[in-house]
């Protein structure tokens, strides 16, 4: 008798220990969180013409289905610029970025690419929005074919700049990124239709650094091509071809 009542005394004293380690471990659960999820209006790449006004199309952010507040910024990535809203009278690219904030204090964000462009006749200026063919070094390459996108654009009455001097090769072509891109080149436009052009001197490539200088500027109206030759103190020479894009 003494035995079974033993035995029913541990048991007790062990559900109660068991119950308090469950009662423990709950505390420590951890809670769902509803990150920011984001519904764009309109397209997240778009390209506008210089001197034309630009609306944001919008766009809605949520947290489980509700609506929660959303942050704008943006920043040109070739001539220095960042706000609130893209500069419609400055020719770039505009990163634009939404960021939101969920009731944990988790963000989430997503982005818009917009270019402002002024598309030159070829003639009177060579202003406008290119893809890019590089050959470097003789080496022909499909990956160095058609990229998306080099811009040139105007800094003075007859001078220009090259937003990759080497055409976007590492930055497009090899998809390294705006950190491998050309230091923009400048371009001095003496006669257009006779290609009669002046350079404005060395620049680097990127993180690569080191020293190149572009030459042999063409132009041809008929085919809306900018060509030219750069040669990098690396080793490499770049023969590149711009076809512009007709907005």
């Amino acid at each position: 008798m003494k035995t079974t009542k033993i035995l029913i005394a541990v048991f007790f004293i062990t559900l109660s220990f068991v119950s308090c380690e469950k009662n423990v471990d709950s505390d420590n659960l951890s809670k769902i969180t509803f990150y920011p999820t984001f519904e764009m209006t309109g397209d997240d790449f778009q390209i506008i013409t210089l001197g034309t006004p630009y609306s944001d199309p919008g766009i809605l952010a949520t947290e489980n289905g509700q609506e929660i507040p959303v942050t704008t910024s943006v920043v040109g990535t070739i001539q220095s610029y960042s706000g609130n809203a893209v500069n419609a009278d400055l020719a770039n690219e505009y990163l634009i970025n939404y960021t939101a904030t969920n009731s944990d204090g988790f963000q989430g964000s997503t982005s818009r690419v917009v270019w402002v462009v002024n598309t030159g006749d070829l003639v009177t200026s060579i202003e406008g929005l290119y893809t890019s063919t590089v050959v470097r070094s003789g080496v022909v390459s499909a990956q160095y074919t058609d990229m998306s996108y080099v811009l040139i654009y105007k800094t003075g009455d007859n001078t220009y700049e090259i937003s990759d001097g080497i055409g976007g090769y590492y930055d497009l072509g090899r998809a390294y990124g705006p950190g491998y891109r050309a230091t923009p080149c400048v371009i001095t436009a003496v006669d257009i239709p006779g290609n009669n052009f002046t350079y404005g001197g060395s620049f680097g490539v990127g993180a690569f650094g080191g020293v190149a200088e572009i030459s042999a500027l063409t132009v041809d109206p008929v085919a809306k091509t900018v060509s030219f030759e750069t040669s990098w103190d690396a080793g490499y020479t770049f023969v590149v071809t711009l076809t512009q894009v007709n907005i």
